[in-house]
């Protein structure tokens, strides 16, 4: 069966994916905003923002097939489309969407075996952190509740899959309501004193785009009280990484769970030895 043989990727996920896939060799461009893998900066040209292209830069590099996500970029899709080139669009906001993607991404590239396997590996750590999360609650031990911040003016909660993720770590999110909105001016808050309301145990940041500043967080009127804050010193307050976190592929479940998982972690174990403020 033929597949795809030059791929203009403007989405990191698609990368990434491809690349884990083994099927970097199809790849004929890739956003700018590409993080995972590395050496694809390094080998691949460069073709777009995230929601900006120019349509002479996409088909230079000669692509039967352009792949790209969320709503930001459909215009630049529409012009792609007229001009004969094979679209694909992904849309995704929950973790099962990202093992679509995978298996979408496997079929286009003749690599489907690779994909399953992928997909399995991906499920058995959600899996296996779903596991150690009901262990904790079969044994008595309260779940976190943990504030996800994506933007800091305005204040962004976290999206869906950041919810999932919470989820599967032992958590429970802050605004679990305002995560099954798929658009961001969905989920803006209207007064900061909305998260010191809910006392949350833990706070993530991750300003898409900039470097989270927790130094700021603490400092918010009428946030000293929180029990994230008042446990700063003891790292109830980190950064994850907008590219481990906030682009819907692999990287959610090889690294921003994991990174989850390792701030409930401490969040039980500082509470068993009684170091919480």
């Amino acid at each position: 069966m033929s597949h795809y043989q030059r791929i203009a990727c403007l989405c990191t996920e698609a990368v990434e994916t491809l690349y884990l896939l083994g099927a970097q060799d199809l790849i004929a461009g890739i956003s700018g905003f590409t993080v995972y893998p590395p050496e694809a900066r390094q080998d691949k040209p460069k073709i777009s923002g995230f929601s900006s292209g120019k349509l002479e830069k996409i088909l230079a590099v000669e692509p039967d097939l352009v792949v790209a996500f969320s709503s930001l970029q459909s215009d630049i899709l529409k012009d792609v489309a007229a001009a004969g080139v094979d679209i694909q669009h992904f849309n995704h906001h929950d973790l099962a969407g990202v093992l679509r993607m995978v298996r979408v991404l496997g079929s286009l590239t003749g690599k489907t075996d690779g994909a399953e396997r992928l997909a399995a590996e991906l499920q058995a750590s959600m899996d296996a952190a779903r596991a150690e999360a009901a262990a904790n609650d079969a044994a008595g031990l309260p779940r976190p509740l943990v504030y996800f911040e994506e933007w800091n003016d305005p204040i962004i909660t976290g999206i869906g899959w950041v919810g999932e993720l919470i989820a599967l770590a032992g958590g429970r999110d802050a605004f679990a309501e305002r995560a099954i909105h798929k658009r961001a001016k969905e989920r803006i808050l209207a007064d900061h004193r909305e998260v010191a309301a809910r006392r949350p145990d833990l706070i993530v940041g991750s300003w898409c785009g900039k470097r989270f500043r927790p130094e700021t967080v603490i400092e918010r009127e009428g946030w000293q009280d929180v029990p994230a804050v008042r446990n700063y010193e003891h790292g109830h307050i980190i950064e994850i990484k907008s590219a481990d976190i906030l682009a819907p592929g692999p990287t959610l479940i090889t690294r921003g769970l994991p990174q989850l998982q390792a701030l409930i972690r401490q969040w039980h174990a500082d509470r068993a030895a009684g170091a919480l403020a």
